[in-house]
């Protein structure tokens, strides 16, 4: 058991190392709600494909896949209040104030639904909800290593964790970060009393690293991972090899993922319209 916690410690310390190092160009700020928010915004083309990071993760974790996304379609990543330049708010930090920021956002620059939602950790978690709340805004759903609505319940309540990694948490979070974290529970029954995304393309990636680690709370956690494909009817699971951190460590993919969505959305457009078109023929025999 120590030995997969330091496991974990060192996965923990590489991603801070690797967040740090990676950089995107033409990121910016505005303001929104009379605050400022660090976005990037690039491409052109719909569906757009909407990021959001995981709990204190910055839009630099996506630094290798934007610009593979920003050649076919419009993208948009930023940073949540408290996080990066973003700077702080008053408002709840639970997925709901953290969805209808993210509307604001998206209509503030102009950027049209539906949309291709892209979640990772948390942020998946909070892409879940975007898609239950305001499923006509939804073209399709990649989830990376998201976090399972009931994620702090059962053997990974936080009165489970081990001292360590309740420490790690403590000093290494920002403010805005543990009231997100804080709120989990509440985002995650929220977003199961809303019905489920359906008739979209919507593609689990998981992680397959952590599913040789043993103790109780890394056993509970990867059922989850197994178990939350369910949630959304007629998805797709993919195990990748990789740790927690799949967007720094096997950024293709999510590329990958992400085409396969957009390419499932568009096969259906064109479908549509083919049978529009035969149904207008057919009108006009």
């Amino acid at each position: 058991m120590r030995r997969a916690h330091c496991r974990l410690a060192a996965a923990f310390c590489l991603v801070l190392v690797l967040t740090g190092c990676a950089s995107i160009s033409g990121v910016t700020t505005s303001s929104l709600d009379g605050r400022n928010v660090e976005h990037i915004v690039a491409g052109h083309g719909t569906p757009a494909v909407v990021f959001e990071n995981g709990l204190g993760g910055r839009l630099q974790w996506w630094a290798e896949v934007l610009p593979a996304i920003a050649q076919e379609t419009t993208v948009f990543a930023y940073n949540r209040a408290g996080t990066g330049t973003s700077a702080e708010t008053s408002a709840p930090r639970d997925g709901d104030a953290i969805t209808e920021e993210l509307r604001r956002n998206l209509r503030d620059k102009g950027i049209a639904p539906p949309y291709v939602l892209v979640g990772h950790s948390l942020g998946g978690l909070y892409m879940q909800f975007y898609a239950r709340r305001y499923p006509e805004d939804v073209a399709g759903l990649v989830l990376v290593d998201s976090t399972h609505p009931e994620q702090l319940k059962g053997a990974g309540a936080k009165d489970n964790w081990p001292t360590w990694l309740k420490l790690m948490f403590d000093v290494s979070l920002s403010s805005a970060a543990s009231k997100e974290l804080a709120a989990l529970p509440a985002t995650g029954a929220a977003m199961l009393a809303l019905p489920p995304l359906t008739g979209k393309p919507v593609v689990v990636l998981s992680a397959q690293k952590p599913m040789s680690e043993t103790s109780e709370l890394a056993r509970d956690a990867n059922a989850k991972r197994s178990e939350i494909v369910h949630l959304h009817p007629g998805a797709k699971q993919v195990w990748v090899d990789s740790g927690h951190a799949i967007p720094l460590e096997q950024p293709e993919a999510v590329i990958f993922a992400i085409h396969e969505v957009l390419h499932s959305v568009q096969a259906a457009k064109s479908n549509s319209l083919s049978t529009v078109g035969n149904e207008i023929r057919q009108i006009q025999k």
